[in-house]
């Protein structure tokens, strides 16, 4: 639970992992509930945090002594603040390969370091804990993800068209525990100090910036142009920036797990080394708070919600992944003619796409991306959903192409 009060469905991993890894890592950004879940995992652990400065310049100090002198099973949080100890931990799990011997939890993508990949190769699993998805914070059973890979979604119609509600406080309110506790304006005020928090004191520990200001920036622009394909000359002459700079500063936000890069989804995997990803804010609370966008704006057509509105579906899906199969691929699709696919699903040779739209309306030409999808993929289209507004569960004349509405996320 976090805060005792939605369930984790990441536990069940977590606890199996346990039982026959030396070493587990759960990975996410700051405040999405990790230590929460560390502890509810295992409360007899002994568990140490690295953002106390004493612990932390002991460990830097010895680290061969510091991993010598701690219980048998032990939680130590926040340890990319520590990577002098990954070959003291190495050293301990070979000389007794004990499952569960290290919890480990970290705030940055640890993987990117070197000395996590010399010293833990092969001792290490890392599992990867995102804000609360919607499921999770509607303590619902139903997993969409789980029923799309499953062909499971069928054509249902109950009841007249209409806008579905909840949508919009879903998507503003995003999936930090805490900011979900508060009232919207306290919420912006949460988020937005977050982030300054953030790159005030976590960016340190991976990177040399001389400016948090510029990283604040491209941030903030970032989350006005989510769900965008990534246009790095583009950005860096907004914000006056060289490219080689707004490089380094992205490949640090996606360490912080702040955003990700989606990228493009072609049949030739080769192609898709080459072909432009898609940039996607993690948590849609956060990008509404850095847009300026609220609940009672929804309805709102000066107001853009598409690009969030799409990055939050992408969350919920990739959320759910951790649960139902942790292997999927996700992916964009996009080609010469400009048809979009916003999600790509890719489980061994199968594929599904996923569409998003805001309105509560569905028209023929909006099955276009799918079908042109189906239409590459082969036999390995298995199927796609489009997401909408409204209340009932319409064909889309395509194989196993069914237009959801949105609250199918989570109800």
């Amino acid at each position: 639970m976090t805060g005792s009060v939605h369930p984790r469905y990441l536990i069940t991993r977590l606890n199996e992992a346990l039982t026959d890894t030396p070493v587990v890592c759960l990975l996410g950004a700051r405040q999405v509930g990790k230590t929460t879940l560390a502890r509810l995992a295992d409360a007899e652990r002994s568990y140490l945090n690295f953002d106390d400065v004493n612990l932390l310049n002991a460990a830097r100090r010895d680290p061969a002594g510091f991993i010598q002198a701690l219980p048998d099973k032990v939680v130590l949080d926040e340890i990319q603040r520590a990577p002098e100890l990954f070959p003291a931990i190495k050293a301990a799990v070979d000389r007794e390969r004990m499952p569960g011997r290290f919890l480990l939890t970290g705030s940055t993508n640890l993987l990117l370091l070197p000395a996590t990949q010399e010293s833990l190769a092969g001792r290490m699993e890392v599992i990867n804990l995102n804000p609360l998805s919607e499921q999770e914070k509607q303590h619902s059973s139903e997993s969409l993800l789980q029923r799309l890979l499953a062909n499971d979604i069928k054509s249902v119609i109950t009841a007249e068209q209409q806008l579905i509600k909840g949508v919009a406080e879903a998507v503003c309110k995003g999936g930090y525990p805490e900011p979900n506790t508060r009232t919207p304006t306290r919420a912006r005020q949460w988020h937005k100090q977050y982030l300054n928090a953030i790159i005030q004191r976590d960016v340190q520990d991976i990177a040399n910036i001389r400016d948090g200001h510029e990283l604040q920036r491209l941030m903030e622009l970032l989350a006005h142009r989510t769900a965008n394909l990534l246009n790095i000359n583009n950005l860096a002459n907004e914000i006056a920036l060289s490219r080689e700079t707004t490089e380094k500063y992205i490949s640090i936000l996606e360490r912080l797990y702040l955003i990700r890069r989606l990228p493009a989804w072609h049949k030739n995997e080769a192609k898709r080394l080459i072909k432009t990803p898609k940039i996607h804010i993690i948590d849609s609370g956060l990008a509404c708070s850095l847009c300026n966008l609220k609940i009672e704006q929804w309805n709102d057509y000066s107001t853009d919600f598409g690009g969030v509105l799409e990055s939050f579906v992408v969350q919920q899906l990739i959320c759910q992944a951790g649960w139902v199969d942790s292997e999927l691929r996700f992916y964009h699709y996009r080609d010469k003619d400009q048809v979009e696919v916003d999600l790509v699903i890719e489980q061994g040779k199968k594929i599904w796409g996923v569409e998003v739209k805001k309105a509560a309306s569905i028209q023929r030409k909006d099955g276009a991306g799918l079908a042109r999808l189906a239409s590459q993929a082969g036999d390995a289209f298995q199927g796609g959903i489009l997401l909408y507004a409204g209340n009932n569960y319409l064909p889309l004349g395509q194989k196993n192409c069914v237009a959801v509405p949105m609250n199918g996320l989570w109800v």
